[in-house]
């Protein structure tokens, strides 16, 4: 028996509504813009490339053997659930106030007063940059062995991969230029809580403290949480290719 993988909300992005949340896009008549965009992202190939995949009828397959498929099927999920909770693994860790082991360092938080954001924030995008990178190349592999799997199941997920395959020509490119976006407004955010940091330290009347900035409630930690909570969304919107194709493969029956 294989472990159901935990449905994901298809009708909205985590990660969308994390950027809204923290004031860095507007989701107004998000669902009518996207299908506005969406229509210029396929262009007239791509449409003649994605009607041939469905047009294509279901050629003869053959048939595995029921112990063939419950191991195939374990196999693409703990395969899946592995990247999964490196990469997770590797998020939590090196954005926490005390950072674990991790191949991707947090930034040292800046000492010098006043703070330059035009150098202070570099960094902080470099980093998140990396674990997009991270992901990219961890995350596409498993997308292509997932497939490769599914494929060899039945004719229906045969089509599926075929599908996939398609898709991700389509979209991929456009993928990369939206989710390179993030960390650019991502300093937007950097910038704002650091102002609202000097504002209270105004109001009361402190002096400002650098070494207390990633201790727990302090404006950078606050920031590195954040973060985190982006880098995480943006996890789940990657992995969800995936997890539709292993979700397919545990539902299907010959």
């Amino acid at each position: 028996m294989t472990r159901e993988l935990p449905r994901t909300n298809f009708h909205g992005s985590n990660l969308i509504r994390c950027l809204a949340d923290l004031a860095l896009v507007d989701t107004a008549d998000a669902g009518k813009a996207f299908a506005e965009e969406l229509g210029h992202w396929v262009h007239f190939a791509d449409a003649i490339r994605l009607s041939a995949v469905h047009g294509d009828g279901l050629a003869s397959f053959p048939k595995m053997q029921a112990e063939a498929l419950d191991t195939a099927r374990a196999a693409a999920v703990a395969d899946f659930e592995r990247i999964q909770a490196f990469l997770t693994n590797s998020i939590v860790k090196s954005c926490a106030l005390k950072p674990g082991k991790s191949h991707i360092a947090l930034p040292p938080p800046p000492l010098e007063l006043p703070l330059d954001l035009a150098t202070a924030y570099p960094p902080y995008r470099r980093f998140h940059e990396a674990h997009q990178r991270d992901m990219e190349l961890t995350i596409q592999p498993l997308r292509v062995n997932v497939r490769e799997a599914v494929a060899k199941a039945s004719p229906r997920l045969r089509k599926l991969a075929e599908l996939d395959v398609a898709l991700e020509r389509v979209l991929r490119e456009r993928e990369g230029k939206l989710l390179a976006k993030v960390p650019v407004l991502l300093r937007k955010h950097f910038a704002q809580l650091y102002k609202d940091h000097q504002k209270a330290l105004a109001d009361t009347q402190q002096a400002d403290n650098p070494a207390a900035w990633m201790r727990a409630g302090g404006w950078l930690a606050r920031f590195c949480s954040d973060m985190q909570m982006l880098l995480l969304a943006e996890l789940d919107l990657r992995l969800q290719p995936a997890m539709g194709l292993i979700e397919a493969f545990r539902q299907d029956t010959q």
